[in-house]
């Protein structure tokens, strides 16, 4: 996939593996996708009230992702987040939230804690501007360690769980499936709502996103990115006792002027249905896997302590000599030679993610040909480390 033009400063290629974080599934300026949008263009941008294509995208959600009876969408994963947030204290009557060190849920005041991404790659604890009484409720868990969780939720005062089920905001961290399994059971003996914070991971490691992949059904989940085809969007959306707390159905407060607008719609639905077609998660698979295995295998025998894997669409590796199972595991990386790694790549025309803290992305749009450029400047650039 690459970026061309208009899309560089100064005209160069790359081939890119950010793909604006993740929506560029089908590669950037997607035909089908462009044609789409321009057709419902002429219809209008937005109209301050549901569409018709609102409705469509949210039955192909409500269809493909396990935990969604209903549906609410956004302008963003944040936005979704956000309304979360207050759904599932309004649901239980309870304020006290778990997330997990490292994971990202949006910028938030209340998410704001132990947070991933890019408040990871700048080393700030915390954000300056968030009120005390915003995040006090707020409470962090070791990821893949189920022993940190049962220790907050005992009580039974946990209005939820809050998770990405693949970590892609502290570098690429997979769960294993007891972790999750065991979350599912606990939140159900305590009567705390599980949520998955599939923004990232939704419709991308597979159709159904991560609970499809894991056969682990949350809650409540939120999504973003890929369901926007690379507009602006967010959801969430879960049980439907649950959802109809939200207004109007129920008494919980959530709206926004152009949420669900019907570009955003359109650019959602042409990307599921080029999604939903044969092989598009065999492609997805074999492209990623055969790049970071590549990556790897060319760090180790340049002798460098590397780590990582990749599930679907979705890849990462750490210098490190792992394994990596939590934030703290991903902060004894070497992120100086990290960042020495991703100028030297850009420079030979592949971009990355500029953080040892961000997962990586492969597209529809990738080739084999992409892959072996890929591999064959890491080796250059692993050797000169």
């Amino acid at each position: 996939m690459l970026i061309l033009g208009a899309g560089s400063v100064a005209g160069n290629k790359f081939i890119d593996y950010v793909g604006t974080w993740g929506p560029a599934i089908c590669g950037h300026a997607n035909d089908e996708v462009n044609d789409a949008l321009r057709e419902a263009l002429e219809k209008g941008t937005s109209f301050g009230a549901p569409s018709a294509n609102e409705n469509v995208l949210a039955k192909m959600v409500i269809d493909a992702v396990p935990s969604v009876e209903m549906v609410r969408f956004t302008n963003s994963g944040t936005e979704a987040c956000m309304g979360m947030l207050r759904l599932v204290r309004a649901f239980t009557g309870r304020e006290k939230i778990v997330k997990f060190e490292g994971c990202y849920h949006g910028h938030a005041d209340g998410f704001l804690v132990k947070a991933g991404s890019g408040v990871a790659t700048l080393g700030l604890p915390d954000s300056p501007g968030v009120p005390g009484a915003a995040t006090k409720d707020t409470v962090c868990a070791t990821y893949n360690d189920l022993a940190s969780v049962e220790e907050l939720v005992k009580d039974k005062d946990a209005a939820a769980v809050i998770l990405e089920p693949v970590v892609g905001n502290s570098g690429f961290i997979p769960p294993t499936k007891e972790f999750l399994e065991g979350l599912r059971k606990l939140c159900d003996e305590t009567g705390t709502l599980l949520v998955f914070d599939e923004v990232m991971t939704g419709f991308r490691i597979a159709y159904g996103g991560a609970q499809e992949y894991f056969g682990v059904t949350p809650d409540v989940t939120t999504m973003g990115k890929v369901i926007g085809g690379g507009l602006p969007v967010g959801a969430y959306g879960g049980r439907k006792d649950i959802m109809e707390m939200v207004a109007p159905a129920g008494p919980m407060y959530q709206a926004g002027t152009l949420s669900g607008n019907p570009l955003a719609m359109t650019a959602g639905i042409k990307t599921l249905e080029i999604l939903k077609r044969e092989g598009s998660y065999e492609h997805l698979e074999k492209i990623t896997s055969r790049l970071i295995n590549g990556i790897l295998e060319a760090g180790r025998e340049a002798g460098h302590d590397v780590c990582g894997g990749s599930i679907s669409g979705m890849f990462g590796f750490f210098f490190t000599k792992g394994p990596v199972s939590c934030f703290a595991d991903a902060a004894q990386s070497d992120t100086e030679k990290f960042g020495r790694w991703h100028r030297m790549m850009l420079e030979r025309g592949v971009y990355l993610a500029p953080s040892q803290y961000e997962a990586g992305f492969t597209s529809l749009a990738h080739t084999e040909e992409d892959v072996d450029a890929t591999i064959a400047a890491a080796k250059e650039v692993f050797a000169l480390l």
